[in-house]
């Protein structure tokens, strides 16, 4: 039996299951997966830092 893949969200971290949330394609040929779109406006519209926002998996991560 194969098992659906799930999608961990590009901006809080979430894993989300296939047929919900969005997918954004950009030119350069990379993904992202947002499991909602408060995830999607936080990253695209209002250009935020998921590490500095208390709700999301990487806050206070540094970039390695």
């Amino acid at each position: 039996m194969i098992l659906p893949r799930t999608y961990k969200c590009s901006f809080c971290g979430k894993e989300f299951p296939p047929a919900t949330g969005s997918a954004l394609f950009k030119n350069d040929g990379t993904i992202f997966y947002f499991c909602s779109t408060k995830c999607r406006k936080n990253m695209v519209d209002l250009k935020r830092d998921p590490r500095k926002l208390k709700w999301t998996e990487f806050y206070g991560k540094e970039e390695r």
